[in-house]
């Protein structure tokens, strides 16, 4: 009798091996080197790239990392032990830090799990178009739009350099030092630092018991002191020269010269007797790679610091605008009748105000923080979201799922957002998009007009702004915030065609 064999269903997880599963060494320590052994060579570098360039900042800023860590959880356990010895020490400054830490960790954490998750799923064949839902086709299409898809990874990138801003930035974005020297520096420019002995003493004074809040307290206050300066806890001056003279440094600062003994400079005792004045101990050189503003301010930094305050508002403004206009578009285009009348002709009022007037006007009365700036811009900018999702609710609620759904007896609630709000959805992802470049723009028009986010805080739009006088002279003060306003803004909008060609079936292949 003959016996029929059997061939193991290559979809079946239990029937493959343990060879086949099992991932060796290089393949869990390295993501993205199977990609490239199964010949997926994109994917495999791209991978590899990213998480290389994440574990080589790890490696580079592992002092703030881990100092960051250590300041959050002395400052969970100070809040444990004393709430009210946590406020006073507790600063916004340093929650960027925090942030900074453990979206790196964050982010290596979904890299090396992605990957292994990638490797260890078996390889379906190629199937039909029917076997996908509308948003797997979405995104499948979206991966064809190579143009989209590399502004999407440039804007990932842009907030991933939002978030790790305390650890990409070389100084403090408002950090002002010896201006008479580093004031209106080109591009690369390089400079002499000579650095004391002297500590940097701490704005907070430290708690003079013993008890075990207090030493908590004080460890804390040491421990963000240091983040604050990078890690340069010694007090230093730019030179534009120097020189040893007997027991003194010489050294000149503009048209000053002063003089200091050499005993008051760090490693002193290192200093052979016939020192030159090269490679001295107590002399560090530092670099500006975009040059400084007016006031000697790294421009770099600033940029970086300044792509938060740009980028945070552009992402807070269309959440809320796109959620309050959907809200209301769903609520006027399902019930209709008197409440639609009601929303729409509040729509048409706000529409027939101009909406850089009417922004003015709100911030001329009530002020320009941060928050009115997220809020004006919020709610002058949902009315074109209502409209939209009121014509899609207005085709969709005549559908005969929806008339079934009501014939079956369910709420309304669920009917709005169980079936019209996700149906509803498309239009709105790519109109959402599509705003934050508009968005960014409106923000930066209201810095450079000085009624946005006020100085000294960082935002693209006063960076230009402070630099407007100069342009001839200082042209990097104004062009490098211009430039990342530009290649931000073009991102979205590629982003935003790429989502409406992928999304629309006519446009796909």
């Amino acid at each position: 009798m003959l016996k029929k064999k059997i061939v193991p269903d290559p979809l079946d997880k239990e029937n493959q091996t343990t060879a086949e599963r099992k991932l060796g060494f290089l393949e869990r320590l390295i993501p993205g080197y199977r990609f490239i052994q199964r010949g997926q060579y994109k994917s495999g570098i791209l991978t590899l790239t990213v998480a290389f360039s994440f574990v080589l900042l790890a490696a580079f800023r592992i002092q703030l990392i881990v100092g960051s860590l250590k300041s959050f959880f002395l400052s969970a356990f100070l809040a444990i032990l004393s709430w009210s010895e946590f406020i006073d020490i507790f600063s916004a400054d340093i929650l960027e830090f925090w942030i900074g830490a453990f979206y790196l960790i964050f982010i290596l954490t979904i890299i090396y799990r992605s990957s292994h998750k990638a490797l260890l799923k078996p390889q379906l064949p190629k199937s039909s178009e029917q076997s996908f839902s509308q948003w797997q086709l979405a995104w499948k299409e979206f991966l064809k739009k190579k143009v989209a898809l590399s502004a999407l990874f440039i804007a990932f990138l842009l907030y991933t350099i939002a978030f790790l801003a305390p650890f990409l930035a070389p100084y403090a974005p408002n950090s002002q030092k010896d201006f008479i020297v580093t004031a209106y520096q080109p591009p690369l420019s390089k400079f002499d630092v000579l650095v004391f002995q002297e500590e940097k003493k701490s704005f907070i004074p430290l708690r003079q018991d013993r008890s075990l809040t207090a030493t908590v307290a004080n460890e804390l206050i040491r421990q963000n002191e240091w983040l604050r300066l990078r890690g340069n806890t010694a007090e230093f001056e730019f030179v534009n020269a120097y020189q040893i003279e007997g027991t003194s440094v010489v050294y000149k600062q503009g048209s000053r010269v002063k003089s200091e003994p050499l005993t008051s400079f760090r490693d002193h005792d290192k200093l052979a007797k016939t020192a030159s004045n090269e490679n001295l101990p107590f002399v560090e050189q530092r670099t500006f790679l975009l040059g400084t503003d007016q006031y000697g301010r790294d421009i770099f930094s600033r940029v970086i610091y300044g792509s938060r305050i740009s980028l945070s508002i552009g992402f807070l403004v269309v959440l809320i605008a796109v959620t309050l206009g959907t809200i209301l578009g769903v609520v006027s285009g399902y019930f209709g009748g008197f409440t639609d009348g009601l929303i729409m002709r509040f729509v048409d009022i706000l529409i027939a105000f101009p909406g850089l007037f009417l922004i003015l006007i709100i911030i001329s009365a009530f002020g320009n923080s941060i928050f009115l700036i997220v809020l004006t811009l919020s709610f002058t900018g949902w009315m074109g979201v209502s409209r939209l999702v009121r014509g899609q609710i207005l085709s969709l609620k005549e559908q005969e799922f929806i008339l079934a759904a009501k014939a079956l007896g369910l709420s309304n609630a669920r009917i709005i957002f169980r079936h019209l709000v996700p149906n509803s959805l498309t239009p709105v992802i790519v109109a959402a998009t599509l705003r934050i470049g508009s968005i960014i723009l409106t923000e930066a028009g209201l810095s450079f007009l000085g009624l946005g986010v006020q100085p000294p805080t960082a935002s693209w739009g006063n960076i230009i702004n402070e630099g407007r006088d100069n342009l001839l002279n200082h042209w990097w003060i104004s062009t490098f915030p211009g430039l990342s306003i530009v290649l931000t803004v073009v991102c979205f909008n590629l982003i935003g065609d790429g989502i409406r060609d992928a999304i629309d079936p006519r446009m796909r292949d």
